[in-house]
């Protein structure tokens, strides 16, 4: 085990490397300028656009691809991941997820618009994704279709195998802390709800997302509001306090900048997944006339991701005091913002445990960490972890399955999405038994994988989006409403809007 965890540690120390965060960054601002800050100016259009269009036969609603993209967004990074940045970069490091939120808004529309443009009707439904669009948008189509296959059989990787098991671990974590069930007994749960509603597709993934993703984080903002109302005075103390460190003004934090912005950017990623090529999917498989209608909701879910459901954690664990006290199984020492354990190493963490302090101190339980106490915090945070990290696990599926079709649209399909289902069962319950520790830092490969190569595409293909965007905004000032044509903008190889474009002219004609 010792050699596999030294393999993965210097895996990710290339990944994750200084050049991704940059990139990542770079990218968000380039985006953000070229259209005009558009996160901005559409604010009123991302909202209005959730609740427009209607699912069909082939696809499904704006608000369920919404759901099923907030189920991959939404997550353990939501609740463990940030309690993890602000132990390893201080607070911070919430700033600069906030950065990454603002910034990647552009990356999400683009991607996802991308999505859209040149996703494919196949078997009865809407297909789509960064696999897609490279083959499609690469001017070399030899180059595209070798890029697109990379990025499939990695996001498969990704997807059905190294990051499902970061959120059944946290899931057993939390129910352990909170219920005492054994993790062996929550692995055999999981898995077995989890193939009950991979079986029935895409329609059954986004019927269980649409209901149970707004529930619950609109359940976790209220525990964050409630606990903010009852501490309102320390309000602005916390908030001098994440803007202060995120600048090196706070001495205790100002020597870790480098490990803040890091630590907030790769957490902000994990969480958001803007750039990093999961949005695409769902998005693509929604039931649209334009494709910067979804691409405009897609950016939306990352504000919902970051600035709402993060921040709510951040703002509990930073109000109460939480993030600077005894760890569950040893003491934790700060030196100079670093946390680090008795012997000397550093300190990381996921598990939501602290989380769940930080709302038992907020109604009156301990001031510090106590394995044998069990209150409000463990069974809130247990219950909300368990339904944001599952719906996650249905978002993983459908990613992997949609990039297990594209590559055997004619070669056995259903013996290997059968093969994808067994294993990413396998996955969620091996991940309920591994330490966190591995757990993390397998998530973490495969996120940083999945972002190098798309972000890379995403700039490449950029134009077709960016075309879209621009028509979206010329027909709303013509008081229409925007449809989608890509031969009169220029756009190639957009095969479905070319042909649905077409129907639905002559019919009118």
């Amino acid at each position: 085990m010792g050699s596999f965890a030294d393999f993965v540690n210097a895996a990710n120390a290339i990944i994750w490397s200084k050049a991704l965060i940059f990139l990542l960054l770079i990218v968000g601002i380039y985006f953000s300028v070229r259209m005009r800050f558009f996160q901005v100016r559409l604010i009123k259009d991302m909202v209005k656009l959730l609740f427009q269009s209607d699912k069909s036969k082939a696809g499904i609603s704006s608000f369920q691809a919404l759901a099923v993209s907030l189920s991959g967004r939404v997550g353990t990074g939501n609740i463990a991941g940030v309690a993890t940045a602000i132990f390893i970069g201080g607070p911070g490091a919430i700033f600069w997820m906030w950065m990454v939120a603002f910034l990647g808004a552009g990356s999400a529309f683009v991607e996802s618009a991308l999505g859209q443009i040149y996703k494919r009707k196949e078997f009865g439904e809407y297909r789509g994704g960064p696999a897609f669009y490279i083959e499609k948008g690469f001017k070399n189509k030899k180059i595209g279709k070798w890029y697109a296959v990379i990025f499939a059989l990695s996001t498969i990787l990704a997807c059905g195998f190294l990051l499902p098991g970061v959120q059944s671990n946290s899931i057993a974590s939390a129910i352990k802390s909170a219920f005492d069930i054994k993790y062996v007994w929550t692995g055999i749960l999981l898995a077995v709800l989890l193939g009950l509603i991979i079986f029935g597709g895409i329609k059954a993934i986004a019927n269980v997302a649409q209901w149970v993703v707004p529930f619950m984080a609109g359940a976790y903002i209220l525990m964050a509001v409630v606990i903010l109302f009852m501490n309102y005075e320390k309000v602005p103390e916390v908030f001098m306090l994440i803007i202060s460190s995120a600048f090196g003004a706070k001495a205790t934090f100002g020597g870790i900048i480098g490990a803040m912005i890091t630590i907030g950017v790769k957490r902000g990623v994990y969480s958001n997944e803007a750039g990093q090529g999961t949005g695409p999917h769902p998005a693509a498989a929604a039931e649209v006339s334009h494709p910067a209608k979804q691409g405009l909701v897609q950016a939306f879910s990352v504000y919902v991701d970051t600035l709402f459901v993060c921040s709510a954690t951040a703002f509990m664990i930073l109000i109460t005091g939480m993030y600077n006290v005894q760890g569950p199984d040893e003491k934790l020492i700060v030196d100079n913002g670093v946390f680090y354990t008795q012997d000397g190493s550093k300190h990381v963490d996921g598990s939501p445990t602290y989380t769940q302090a930080a709302i038992d101190k907020a109604f009156g339980g301990h001031d510090t960490f106590d394995e044998t106490y069990i209150g409000t915090g463990s069974y809130f945070v247990a219950i909300a972890l368990f339904f944001f990290a599952f719906t996650t696990l249905l978002a993983y599926y459908y990613i992997a399955e949609t990039n297990v079709a594209y590559l055997t649209q004619t070669r056995g399909g259903p013996l290997f999405m059968l093969l994808l289902k067994v294993a990413i069962m396998g996955a969620v319950f091996f991940g309920c038994i591994r330490t966190a520790k591995i757990a993390w830092d397998l998530g973490d490969m495969g996120v940083g994988i999945m972002a190098w190569l798309n972000v890379i595409a995403i700039i490449i293909l950029q134009k077709p989006a960016l075309l879209a965007l621009k028509d979206y905004e010329k027909q709303k000032k013509e008081g229409k409403d925007p449809v989608f044509d890509p031969v009169a903008l220029g756009i190639k190889d957009a095969d479905f809007w070319e042909n649905e474009y077409q129907k639905d002219n002559n019919k009118e004609n």
